[in-house]
């Protein structure tokens, strides 16, 4: 992408110039070897700063590399150990996360004996007046790799997911739409299916993979027609619709854990489920059926 690229030169280009900026790196997909790339990428760039301060409250230096659209701002909660995040939307549309740093707390963090998250998954160094990056390790490009959960952790998914089928099934009989949905898409879906899916792919491939976030790379590692049934499980308005996609959902979730339970000689818990579906065909038979019941 052209516009991305110019606006990386600008901002190498304005730090070498500028003497409150000692060290610049390039983060995430772009560093990545195992990230998809697109025109859609983000720039993610990490300053590091003689005197944090002023650029951390005053905003006007991200003008110097275009004109923002829209921004979000969080000085106050410092993640994976940085001061300060600025993420910008220019009118070129290239979207740039800026991570800042105040010198000595990078230099701390480059001196660590394991790498942070977002260092792991890939960096390139940019600039470096100070040598501060002289002790900063190689990236593994691990972080991001589908881990192999321990049996608690699975055991607990299996029993979290069963246990909230069962408020997804009372809210499509008694129609309640919207709860239904925010059980299904935030519930089911997020916190149990996408990480089931996550482990089934990671056993299918030997834990040496990513599926990226929220399942971005999910239709490369699957069969065709088990990503077909997982497009099934997104419903639309329709009552009846929405009935289907859930009972798609647990069939492909039971399925998964099936597998991964019989390879880590982890336990499934196969009366809880069959038990859990009988429940489901039950509610649903019993439920007055009509077309014209929407979302």
């Amino acid at each position: 992408m052209k516009n991305r690229d110019q606006k990386l030169q600008q901002i190498i280009d304005w730090a070498k110039q500028n003497p409150d900026v000692r060290a610049v790196l390039l983060t995430s997909s772009l560093v990545n070897p195992l990230a998809p790339i697109d025109d859609f990428s983000d720039l993610d760039i990490e300053l590091v700063f003689e005197d944090l301060e002023p650029y951390k409250h005053d905003d006007n230096w991200l003008s110097y590399f275009g004109n923002p659209i829209a921004k979000m701002n969080d000085d106050e909660q410092a993640f994976d150990g940085f001061n300060a995040i600025k993420m910008v939307l220019y009118d070129d549309f290239v979207k740039i996360d800026f991570k800042i740093y105040q010198k000595e707390k990078f230099i701390e963090l480059a001196n660590q004996a394991n790498l942070p998250y977002d260092w792991d998954i890939g960096y390139k160094i940019l600039l470096d007046k100070d040598y501060l990056t002289i002790k900063l390790k190689r990236p593994t490009y691990t972080a991001s790799l589908i881990k192999k959960p321990t049996k608690n952790e699975f055991e607990k998914l299996n029993q979290d997911f069963f246990w909230d089928v069962t408020y997804a099934v009372k809210s499509l009989a008694r129609k309640d739409f919207f709860y239904a949905k925010f059980i299904i898409e935030n519930i089911l879906r997020t916190e149990y299916f996408i990480p089931m899916i996550e482990y089934y792919i990671g056993l299918e491939n030997d834990w040496k993979v990513t599926a990226n976030k929220h399942g971005r790379l999910f239709e490369n590692y699957l069969s065709p027609s088990d990503w077909v049934k997982i497009k099934l499980t997104f419903a639309g308005n329709e009552l009846q619709e929405n009935w289907s996609a859930l009972e798609i959902m647990i069939q492909l979730f039971c399925k998964f854990s099936k597998k991964i339970a019989l390879h880590l000689n982890y336990n499934y818990p196969e009366k809880l489920a069959q038990d859990i579906s009988n429940y489901f065909i039950t509610i649903r038979n019993n439920s007055s059926p009509k077309s014209e019941d929407k979302l």
